[in-house]
């Protein structure tokens, strides 16, 4: 560890997340993947205004995040340092500028990013004394589940679980050319309402078939086998349930499965849907299918076709 929380005056850091796609149909909780569509976190450390968080927001959020403790980037990187000092940092200032490509709301780790780049910038402040088991046990308490997080702090092909109160992770790369097309609706969902729909229990057969089908998927991704992912993204505990809040996604799943996609699935608790190809014909394919069921069902939204990414978070600079 270097130095104090007096000493951080001026210093500057610039971080680099990406978006996470959690879940990918049967892993629930317990399955991420980092894709290629990024936010960029520029911090500044000033005692100008002791204890005030200043905010600049380009591009998604802008207008919506708040610049306060609740934050959850400043939430990520007051823990770091509170981690790495063992006070809190209550009468630092931050200054805060945020490009932000992931969509709020939808499904795609808008929240995790924010959380990890916090955390990677307090802890590099604090002149990195936290590993990464530590940042992604510290970012899976603060949100709640490991799968996200996981992804956007380590890139890649992840699975993680939190195993006896400590957050286990495996991550590896993500086979060559492998792309996936997102189609990301206007309409937003929160994930907490989304897991209001899930039932307490469900029966015996869907869970031995989401356990097999997470086997198989996650040994296929590992040794290259890609094309197990049209079982992977076949879901029984929790996407029949959400679709009752969102009636277009078994529509939207089914069309990008026609289309030709390898597999296809809710990302995270959406609203967005994730189809996988290695092919550029049936990128094209998996677009327009996904424009004419949303056209047909009155769902407001685009397509984005994103590589998945195997970096996770990153610090471009500091000073």
């Amino acid at each position: 560890m270097k130095g104090s929380l007096a000493e951080m005056d001026g210093r500057r850091i610039t971080v680099e997340v990406p978006a996470t796609s959690a879940n990918l149909g049967a892993g629930f909780d317990c399955l991420g993947l980092a894709l290629d569509l990024v936010n960029t976190i520029e911090l500044e450390v000033h005692s100008r205004r002791p204890g005030e968080v200043e905010l600049a927001v380009e591009g998604e959020g802008a207008g919506e995040l708040v610049g306060d403790r609740g934050n959850r980037c400043v939430r990520g990187l007051e823990t770091a340092l509170f981690r790495a000092f063992g006070e809190a940092p209550n009468r630092t200032g931050w200054r805060l500028a945020m490009k932000n490509n992931v969509p709020l709301e939808r499904g795609l780790g808008s929240s995790a990013a924010a959380v990890v780049a916090g955390l990677v910038a307090g802890n590099v402040l604090a002149g990195e004394p936290l590993t990464a088991t530590d940042l992604l046990g510290v970012a899976a308490d603060i949100e709640g589940h490991p799968d996200n997080v996981a992804a956007a702090l380590l890139g890649g092909f992840v699975v993680s679980a939190a195993i006896e109160g400590r957050v286990e992770a495996i991550r590896f790369d993500v086979p060559r050319g492998l792309r996936t097309v997102l189609f990301i609706p206007d309409q937003r969902f929160q994930t907490d309402e989304m897991r209001a729909v899930l039932p307490a229990r469900v029966p015996l057969a869907d869970a031995v078939s989401n356990l097999g089908r997470v086997a198989l998927g996650v040994a296929g991704l590992a040794t290259g086998r890609h094309e197990l992912l049209r079982a992977l993204t076949v879901d029984r505990l929790h996407e029949r349930y959400r679709a009752r809040a969102y009636p277009q996604l078994p529509i939207l799943v089914a069309a990008a499965r026609e289309a030709g996609a390898i597999g296809a699935c809710l990302s995270g608790a959406g609203s967005s849907v994730i189809a996988f190809t290695d092919s550029m014909a049936v990128i094209a394919r998996i677009e327009a299918a996904f424009t004419a069921v949303a056209a047909d069902r009155d769902l407001p939204g685009r397509v984005a076709i994103v590589a998945p990414r195997n970096a996770g978070a990153r610090v471009l600079s500091t000073t």
